[in-house]
């Protein structure tokens, strides 16, 4: 081959079963058949086949419609979408040394070729030119929204800089989006190696008979002796509630807390790199900082309105927080303990148990996990929206620990289907999450597929899987998301689902958690392991008596992880960071919520959501979402709770259409008026609440 010629495109082997649309039921993919390599393949050839769709749209010489240009870029890039909807939920879900070679492969690749669409100047002059006549043109409302929202994307994405700016942004971008791979990364393999090793039985003293099992499987699974306790990706670890063992108690706290903080999974120098480079492409495109760029596209539109809703909570915060503390040390005292970090969660369980005679880690045999999902979300759903959900085990997930749902309507009809990959494992990620194979799309003729990640402990064999009160909330939470995407009714995939502005995602999957503990779904799921009877009426109001207590706890936690992610997204190209561990101090005492006894719920260097994830500066959205969530949870009370009409309003007005309005309007719709902050702050504790 000469010199001179270009390399052929890549293509993709008509053997890959990403090559096309899977004929499976609803597109599921056919994870039987897929390897990595067809992955990798089909990322290569899809990244070449979008180019090429891009070059026809540029090289027409008809002038720029909304058709030849705008609905054209959207039903381009069909097979770069399959491979990533697979391989970005492998590269989660049960990663290997192999998935991670290709995660660092494709990485730069892909913000190149996202630099290569957006950073182009034809590409854009024709987008521009329909964005100017878009309300003249007869589209409609969802049309001319998603021509807002390609040209908004393009300018924030540096469309109108310059050839020198468009040059240094595309450096950027993919020394950034290496740095966020390798963040992930060593994340995982720091959290799997600070796994505690417990040689004793007697030191899990405290932990159920099935978690003592579970810590013997887990260290069996790595071939290790004795027994093991996983890290969770927050800093508070559940074990910390039940371990009495003080020292193991720390040991636990401080593996957690000092994760990725050195060794050769070191995430310190990554995450300061991180901040500095999205600094200068911030400044670069304009902007003062990076929160600045985030807060360009989301409801809460300026780093001003973020500070006054952040800074109107801290002070009450942490006065509760202490007033907890004090309450703690006390309870400590007795038993000769002066108070430290890992001691909280213990003996504020403690507290909880003798003031409200709530035990809730003796809880746990009421909530059975399969029990809870299909008793109690499953049919949550249903009484709401008349979802149905039918196991399909003649379908595969990517994993034997995926299981398979399908959806229908009150009408039978067929609506998509739902996974659900429950387990934590080794080569899975921390935390919790929902993310979609196939978006829903009236224009692609797509329904729904979506999947539930948790990270529950897998039970002994033969033994019931039991949940946390905490992990009863996630599984609702997360759920929330999967109704989103399943509820979508929307024509452009762009706006499907959960694609709505990140601090307005969280709001639907924090309105479903209201339904965990109402009392008709309640009692439907909450019933003994082993004898059947239901959760008594004591406990539950019990539960709901404590509800208040730890909550300046557990606010004044995520308060510091959110000013933290601030700081880390205000700097400028000019900031002197220095050690990020102390950069970190110093933001946390700047901002008034830095405690000994109440660290950030993710510090720095496992900090997945903002430095390899997609919370850069947005970690706020959780609590400006649940200023949302409380109102609408006051909503659906006033309108009699768990009622078809509620859940039917909810779902047209708000969950269907996804990203195809704008949010606060959709919000409007189901409430008559903007939302009204009052029910989150009596929620958390921060005002008094409204006396009856």
């Amino acid at each position: 081959m000469s010199a001179s010629m270009p390399a052929p495109a890549p293509t993709v082997s008509p053997d890959n079963p990403l090559a096309e649309p899977s004929p499976l039921p609803f597109q599921l993919p056919p994870f039987a058949g897929i390897a990595l390599e067809h992955c990798r393949e089909a990322l290569l050839a899809g990244m070449a086949e979008q180019r090429s769709e891009v070059a026809a749209i540029v090289g027409s010489a008809e002038p720029p419609t909304f058709e030849n240009t705008v609905l054209a870029l959207e039903r381009s890039g069909a097979l770069l979408h399959r491979a990533w909807a697979v391989f970005g939920n492998l590269a989660s879900s049960v990663s290997t040394p192999r998935t991670r070679e290709i995660e660092r492969e494709i990485a730069p690749l892909e913000a190149a070729h996202d630099d290569a669409i957006r950073l182009d100047p034809a590409l854009f002059a024709r987008i521009d030119a329909v964005h100017a006549n878009r309300d003249d043109n007869g589209l409609d409302a969802e049309a001319i929204r998603l021509v807002e929202r390609y040209h908004l994307d393009f300018v924030l994405s540096g469309a109108r800089l310059d050839e020198a700016g468009r040059a240094r942004l595309t450096e950027l971008n993919q020394e950034l989006s290496e740095l966020s791979t390798s963040f992930g990364q060593n994340l995982q393999l720091a959290s799997e190696a600070a796994a505690v090793r417990v040689a004793d039985a007697a030191e899990l003293a405290g932990l159920s008979e099935e978690e003592v099992a579970s810590a013997a499987t887990a260290a069996a699974e790595r071939s290790l002796e004795g027994y093991l306790l996983p890290l969770l990706l927050p800093t508070g670890q559940p074990v910390l509630v039940k371990l009495r063992d003080r020292d193991l108690r720390r040991r636990v706290f401080e593996a957690s807390v000092h994760r990725a903080a050195s060794g050769e999974h070191d995430n310190r120098p990554v995450a300061a790199r991180i901040a500095r480079l999205r600094a200068e492409r911030a400044r670069l495109l304009g902007f003062d900082t990076h929160a600045d760029v985030v807060l360009a596209d989301s409801t809460a539109r300026t780093t001003d309105a973020v500070d006054r809703m952040l800074a109107s909570m801290v002070p009450a915060s942490v006065a509760n927080a202490e007033a907890e503390a004090e309450i703690l040390r006390e309870a400590a005292a007795r038993d000769g303990v002066e108070l430290a970090a890992w001691d909280w969660a213990f003996y504020s369980e403690q507290v909880r148990t003798e003031r409200y005679a709530v035990d809730t880690a003796a809880l746990r045999p009421w909530f059975e996990l399969d029990r809870v999902l299909v008793d109690g979300v499953f049919r949550a759903a249903e009484l709401l929206y008349g979802f149905r959900f039918a196991p399909r085990p003649d379908l595969q997930g990517y994993h034997p620990d995926v299981r398979v749902w399908e959806v229908s309507d009150a009408a039978g009809s067929p609506v998509g289907l739902y996974l659900g990959d429950f387990h934590a494992r080794e080569g899975k990620r921390g935390g919790a999450w929902m993310s979609s194979f196939v978006r829903q799309s009236r224009l692609l003729g797509t329904p729904p597929v979506v999947v539930n990640n948790l990270n529950v402990s897998r039970a002994a064999a033969g033994q019931p899987v039991l949940l946390t009160l905490d992990e009863v909330n996630t599984l609702f939470h997360e759920f929330g998301h999967a109704l989103h995407g399943l509820s979508s009714a929307v024509t452009y995939p762009r706006f499907s689902g959960t694609s709505v502005p990140r601090d307005f995602v969280e709001f639907p999957s924090q309105v479903n958690e209201m339904w965990a503990l109402w009392p008709e779904v309640l009692a439907h799921y909450a019933r003994h392991v082993d004898t059947g009877d239901p959760l008594p009426a004591a406990v539950v109001e019990a539960i709901d008596a404590a509800k208040l207590w730890g909550e300046g706890f557990r606010t004044l936690e995520y308060l510091a992880a959110t000013l933290l992610d601030q700081a880390w997204h205000r700097i400028t190209p000019e900031t002197e960071v220095g050690d990020p561990v102390d950069f970190e101090q110093r933001a946390l005492e700047a901002a008034g919520v830095a405690s000994p006894l109440v660290p950030p719920r993710y510090r720095t260097t496992y900090f997945q959501h903002i430095f390899a994830g997609g919370y850069a500066a947005g970690y706020y959205s959780y609590i400006w979402s649940e200023v949302l969530d409380a109102d609408t949870v006051e909503w659906f009370k006033e309108n009699g709770g768990l009622r078809r009409e509620n859940g039917d309003e909810f779902r047209t007005k708000l969950l269907s259409v996804g990203g195809s309005v704008d949010p606060l309007a959709a919000f409007r719709a189901v409430r008559g008026r903007d939302a009204d902050p009052g029910p989150l702050l009596r929620r958390r504790g921060l005002i008094p609440a409204v006396q009856a």
